[in-house]
């Protein structure tokens, strides 16, 4: 067993993230750095051929493990007020699996690093393992500032319920697009106790509706009132560790291909490409001038090892892309609307 590697989950689908994501950690972080990519569904022969391309990269192969996962995540999905209503009202990741990446806790590094797919990595991992000396989970993101209307835990539920103020339930607000943490932090036992707390006592209802079906949400859950001590970047009293990661949000400046915080020049960990869906990405490494934020720091990245293949020139948009583009649009806004 590996005492420190990276985790992310993919598949086919998202092919051009992956190999952009797996080449900025080999110039960012390491050529060694052990990697493990845990499979989001069987869709995965681009993804193993890629994998048999690398000395350091392996697909995580204990079905046993990511099954463990799924069926907590379904039943307790299943014990959500939101899941007794509408079908109609259901986001479009109903039912996804974008909770195996819990299975990091169970895997094949004692302390790991995970991120979401849809990145790339702007600096080494030192500052985490550091970290992981001291915390349990490490997080850098900016979800604790979110109002009470989207935030990932229902804060009114929970005072209600006289075990937590906001003042304490603030700090520990957190995504799931990059975490660092250690494995065997949730036993089997306690895996039992905590889908016995969801279901029976009704703490499924302390997850915000708007992120029923959200592994993000479920994650906050988990976290929350563990005796775990927990580190958030964002709210470091370091002003250096406190920066931007979403693409389509923050302000980068590029240097030399690495990303910086354009306050103060501060590194980042990662670019998160959140919003932009798949298919964008497959539609910009063929060569269409999609509306994507730092897609030319994408692009350098995919095609890093396969400079021939990168697009020439960017070309704009067929009208039935256009066309296929805004229907997409379209179809998203309702159905965050319905929800």
């Amino acid at each position: 067993m590996e005492s420190f590697g990276v985790y992310t989950l993919a598949n086919d689908v998202v092919y051009d993230q992956l190999v952009a994501l797996l080449n900025s950690i080999e110039v960012n972080v390491s050529p060694n750095i052990p990697i493990c990519i845990i499979p989001y569904d069987q869709r995965l022969n681009r993804v193993k051929q890629e994998i048999n391309s690398r000395k350091n990269v392996i697909l995580y192969d204990n079905w046993q493990v990511i099954q463990h996962w799924e069926e907590f995540a379904h039943q307790v999905w299943a014990a959500h007020p939101r899941e007794m209503w509408s079908k109609a009202s259901r986001p479009n990741w109903y039912k996804s699996h974008l909770q195996r990446k819990f299975v990091t806790f169970d895997g094949i590094f004692e302390q790991f690093v995970f991120y979401d797919c849809d990145s790339l990595v702007m600096k080494p991992v030192n500052d985490v393992i550091e970290k992981l000396e001291t915390y349990d989970f490490i997080f850098d993101d900016w979800e604790h500032i979110k109002p009470q209307s989207v935030a990932a835990l229902d804060i009114a539920v929970i005072e209600a319920s006289g075990m937590y103020k906001e003042a304490d339930i603030r700090p520990k607000l957190h995504c799931s697009s990059f975490f660092g943490s250690k494995r065997g932090l949730f036993s089997a036992q306690e895996i039992a106790v905590m889908k016995q707390r969801l279901i029976e006592q009704r703490e499924v209802e302390w997850i915000n509706k708007t992120g029923w079906w959200d592994d993000a949400f479920l994650f906050n859950y988990m976290t929350l009132g563990r005796d775990r001590l927990l580190f958030n970047f964002t709210l470091s009293p370091n002003n250096q560790d406190r920066t931007g990661n979403c693409a389509n949000a923050d302000i980068f400046i590029n240097v030399n291909n690495v990303l910086y915080d354009q306050k103060g020049l501060k590194p980042i960990h990662r670019i998160h490409y959140m919003s932009y869906s798949p298919g964008d990405f497959v539609r910009l490494c063929q060569g269409e001038d999609i509306d994507i934020c730092y897609k030319e720091e994408f692009l350098y990245y995919r095609f890093l090892k396969q400079p021939e293949k990168r697009p020439k020139q960017l070309k704009p948009p067929s009208m039935i892309s256009k066309t296929n583009q805004l229907l997409s649009k379209t179809v998203k806004k309702l159905q965050r609307s319905l929800f």
